[in-house]
């Protein structure tokens, strides 16, 4: 038997030579790719440049992000997903094609590649056969679906497939899932379509409401990043300096933001995220909930790098919250090893 086996192992590495299995999480803000045996190869923000009139991709991930809000009429550069769906069914086509041919570079493949994709899990029907279609087009041959609550437990190292209760807190560019997660399957799942983009739409609203300047997304976002936080102290506030226009006079404008003011900013959001969590907790079994008790629940995405989020659910939820690893990367090396256990992990997929 042994021998056997020998025999066909060269034959799977002639196969996989001219095969690219893959991995992709296709988020609101960032896809991430994971190709077998050789980990992420992929990285780049979920935006696509194109020339106006025409979906010739011109740029895609960190140069069509620069060029967002820049570009001449000849250039159309954009975000195709939103709230973690597709928006633009060609533009995100384009984009995944793109990519691919990114991670393939010159290598020829003579097999199309299977894919598992991570999705929302409170995504319809119609959005998921979007995501499918759009991603066969894109090349692939075989599609396997994953909620990305799933994917982001594996890939944050939970035991799914033991009878424990665990609980994932998913907090993406477009979507927060919560999910409680028992024996490869999800017991209560609960999602809502806010997170980071929510995040940075609120500072900008903020923004313009209290000093007439109008800042764009990009510079909320690094505002976000440098000086956000959910849990503040009058005593050490941070400041920024904030440019955008005057909505009154039109020119250009400068102002000084401190941390306190984008805690105020984010405060709904992040109340938001709270309450979806609280609700979790409220519909999950005796059992699962003992469990959770002494596991404590698990962070993930990049919206829980936002700084005093774990101390805040902790101490909101009077249970022990902690973040992975890598919280950027959960969902993709969730996938991931999905994509290379598919027989183990089958029950775990999307019907």
């Amino acid at each position: 038997m042994k021998e056997m086996i020998n025999k066909f192992i060269p034959v799977r590495r002639f196969f996989n030579f001219f095969s690219c299995d893959m991995a992709i999480d296709l988020g609101t803000a960032n896809t991430v790719v994971f190709v077998p045996h050789k980990g992420i190869v992929l990285n780049e923000p979920s935006v696509v440049a194109v020339k106006a009139g025409t979906n010739r991709v011109l740029a895609a991930g960190r140069r069509a992000k620069e060029m967002l809000g820049k570009t001449p009429e000849t250039i159309v550069a954009s975000r195709p997903m939103r709230d973690g769906v597709i928006a633009d069914f060609e533009l995100t086509e384009s984009m995944i094609r793109y990519f691919i041919n990114e991670v393939h570079g010159n290598r020829r493949t003579l097999f199309k590649p299977r894919m598992v994709i991570g999705v929302p899990s409170g995504i319809t029907q119609v959005e998921r056969r979007a995501v499918e279609e759009a991603v066969r087009q894109a090349g692939a041959q075989d599609v396997f679906v994953v909620s990305e609550p799933m994917a982001a437990a594996i890939g944050a190292g939970l035991p799914v497939h033991e009878p424990m209760g665990s609980m994932i807190v998913d907090i993406g560019g477009g979507t927060t899932e919560v999910a409680v997660i028992t024996l490869k399957g999800v017991v209560f799942c609960k999602s809502i379509r806010v997170g980071g983009d929510e995040m940075d739409q609120a500072i900008v609203n903020y923004v313009k409401r209290k000093y007439n300047l109008l800042i764009g997304e990009r510079t909320a976002e690094q505002v976000k990043i440098a000086i956000g936080s959910v849990l503040v102290d009058n005593n050490a506030s941070e400041s920024m300096e904030v440019k955008g226009r005057d909505l009154i006079t039109g020119i250009p404008k400068t102002v000084m933001l401190t941390s306190v003011e984008v805690n105020e900013a984010l405060l709904e959001t992040v109340s938001s995220i709270v309450d979806v969590v609280r609700v979790a907790l409220e519909n999950t079994p005796p059992e699962l909930s003992s469990d959770l008790v002494d596991r404590g629940i698990m962070l993930a995405g990049g919206g829980s790098l936002l700084r005093g989020l774990e101390k805040l659910l902790a101490r909101e939820t009077g249970i022990p919250v902690k973040r992975a690893e890598n919280p950027l990367l959960c969902v993709v090396n969730g996938a991931g090893k999905m994509l290379e256990n598919l027989d183990f992990f089958r029950e775990a997929l999307m019907k």
